[in-house]
C-alpha cells in the first residue's frame, strides 16, 4: 500500500507500525530515514527565523494564500492509496482541506486520514487507527502497549499534581504562547501542576503580565519547529521581558530548552519520551540528554530591564 504523510508526527506513527511512506513533508526528519524520502510539501516561511520574523512570515503568507505549496505533479506521479493529513494546525502542516481539494482536482482514488489529536490518548488512537486501515493491527497494538506500560511507569512514581511545582511550558517566545493540547495532561502525569491551561485547550498568545503573574517554579522553553539551539540564539525573546528575573523559576534556577521540534509541538509516539523528559525535570531524577534538553545558560548579559511586548490576538495552532 503508497502512503504518504503530510506531517512529521504521521511519518513516525507509519514507521513505528513497519510501514515506509512513498513520500513526506518537508519537515519529516525522524526516523532519519525518513530524510531521504521524496517531500511533497513546500513551506513559504524561512524555519530559521527568529520567533517574531516568523510570527510576521506566517500572516504574511497566510494572506497570500497559504504557508504550504503542494507539488501536486509529485503526488499525481505517485498516485498513493492512502494520505495521512492533519487538522490540528495550519501553521504547523499542510491544512487538511488543502490536500483534500488537491486530491479531487487531481482525480486520485486515495483515502485521506486524518490526524487531529490534543492528548496522548489520541495519539495512541491514531496509532490504532492506521494500523487497521494498513493492516498493521497486531503491530498497533505492542506499540500502543508497550508506550502505555512507559505511561504508568512515569505515572505511579511522580507525586500527584497538587504537590508538584507549578510549570510553565511556552511554545512560542515572540509573542509568549502557554502549550496546550497534550502539554498540560503530560505535566500532571509528570507530577507538576499545570495553570496556564486546561488538556485539550489550543496553544494561545498570552500577556506577559499573565505568565508573571502565574509565577511558575519551573518554566520550559520549547518553541514550535525550534531545536535547543534555535531557542538559544531567541532566548533573549524572554529574558529582555521585564520582570523575567523576578519570576520563582528563574530566581531558583529552573528554566529548561527543550527541543520543541522533535519532542512538545510533535504529537507522535515520541510523546511518551517527553513524558519521560518532563518527569526527569521536573524531579530532577536524571542526567539530561543535552541534546534534547538543557538548562538556561545563566549569562551575564541578560537583563531584567525592557517593557513588556504587544501579544498577538490569535492563536498558532
Amino acid at each position: 500500500m503508497r502512503v504518504v504523510s503530510l506531517l512529521p508526527s504521521a511519518t513516525e506513527m507509519l514507521y513505528a507500525l513497519g510501514v515506509e511512506p512513498v513520500a513526506v513533508s518537508h519537515e519529516c526528519d525522524y526516523p532519519p530515514a525518513a530524510r531521504e524520502l521524496p517531500s511533497v510539501i513546500d513551506t513559504r516561511i524561512d524555519p530559521g527565523a527568529s520567533s517574531a520574523a516568523i510570527n510576521e512570515q506566517v500572516a504574511d503568507a497566510e494572506e497570500a494564500g497559504g504557508v504550504y505549496e503542494i507539488d501536486r505533479d509529485l503526488l499525481a506521479e505517485l498516485n498513493p492509496d492512502v494520505v495521512v493529513s492533519q487538522g490540528i494546525c495550519d501553521v504547523c502542516a499542510v491544512d487538511d482541506s488543502a490536500i483534500r481539494q488537491a486530491v479531487a482536482e487531481l482525480s486520485l482514488d486515495a483515502r485521506i486520514i486524518t490526524s487531529d489529536p490534543h492528548s496522548l490518548a489520541d495519539v495512541f488512537a491514531d496509532l490504532e487507527r492506521l494500523g487497521d486501515v494498513l493492516g498493521r493491527e497486531a503491530a498497533a497494538s505492542d506499540v500502543v502497549a508497550d508506550l502505555q506500560s512507559r505511561v504508568d511507569a512515569v505515572t505511579e512514581s511522580a507525586p500527584s499534581a497538587d504537590e508538584g511545582p507549578r510549570v510553565a511550558v511556552l511554545d512560542w517566545l515572540d509573542p509568549v504562547m502557554a502549550a496546550g493540547h497534550w502539554v498540560p495532561g503530560l505535566i500532571e502525569r509528570a507530577g507538576g501542576s499545570y495553570g496556564l491551561a486546561e488538556a485539550g485547550d489550543r496553544s494561545t498568545p498570552r500577556e506577559w503580565e499573565e505568565i508573571r503573574a502565574y509565577d511558575p517554579e519551573v518554566v520550559i522553553a520549547a518553541p514550535c519547529g525550534f531545536g535547543v539551539d534555535q531557542t538559544l540564539e531567541n532566548r533573549a525573546d524572554l529574558s529582555d521581558r521585564a520582570g523575567w528575573r523576578d519570576l520563582t523559576a528563574v530566581e531558583e534556577d529552573r528554566v529548561y530548552i527543550m527541543d520543541g521540534h522533535h519532542y512538545v509541538n510533535r504529537p507522535g509516539p515520541r510523546l511518551v519520551d517527553t513524558l519521560e523528559l518532563f518527569a526527569d525535570v521536573l524531579h530532577r531524577s536524571a542526567e539530561l540528554p543535552e541534546e534534547a534538553v538543557v538548562e538556561w545558560p545563566a549569562l551575564s548579559g541578560e537583563t531584567a530591564g525592557g517593557d513588556a511586548r504587544e501579544e498577538a490576538p490569535e492563536s498558532r495552532s
